[in-house]
């Protein structure tokens, strides 16, 4: 979440707004971005019991329970900035749930997502994003280490991909 944080401060500007936090869970990334901006961010997971523990935190303007692999409630072109942390790994969400992210967005809307790696080419990743190349801005890519540096040694070898782009 913090490198996710690291990124949306980077690339954003003050017109991202809404911001949509994919996979929200218990609140970490909205935590971390709340403590920077205002409070139009809106948090969206399947789990009820999840968004429950994130509205203890107070950082979300409001919280959505849905399935992000079907339509979800949101207007097309209706969101500035879509993040999420942790979301697009072993056994979450893959590539398929772009189009739908790319309805709900504005154009010009700022993309920030973490990508476990082995996912990345494994599920389908990398295809989709050439698959959408004509949709979005050419994506920037960074990889780092999912935990930092960790006394776990299989901690240390998890690698995740940061990609941020914008709907063109």
């Amino acid at each position: 979440p913090k490198q996710i944080s690291v990124f949306f401060n980077k690339y954003s500007k003050n017109t991202d707004t809404p911001i949509l936090d994919v996979g929200a869970g218990t609140g970490l990334v909205g935590e971390i971005l709340n403590n920077k901006r205002e409070k139009n961010l809106i948090g969206i997971d399947i789990s009820q019991e999840m968004l429950d523990q994130a509205k203890m935190k107070e950082c979300y303007s409001s919280l959505v329970a849905a399935d992000i692999t079907k339509k979800i409630p949101f207007k097309n072109n209706s969101i500035g900035a879509i993040v999420s942390a942790g979301t697009f790994t072993h056994g979450h969400l893959g590539p398929e749930v772009f189009d739908e992210l790319l309805r709900i967005i504005k154009p010009g809307g700022l993309f920030v997502l973490s990508i476990n790696s082995i996912v990345f080419i494994k599920n389908g990743f990398k295809e989709k994003f050439l698959n959408i190349k004509n949709k979005i801005s050419t994506p920037v890519f960074k990889e780092f280490k999912a935990h930092g540096e960790h006394k776990i040694k299989s901690f240390n070898e998890v690698k995740i991909i940061a990609s941020t782009f914008r709907k063109k």
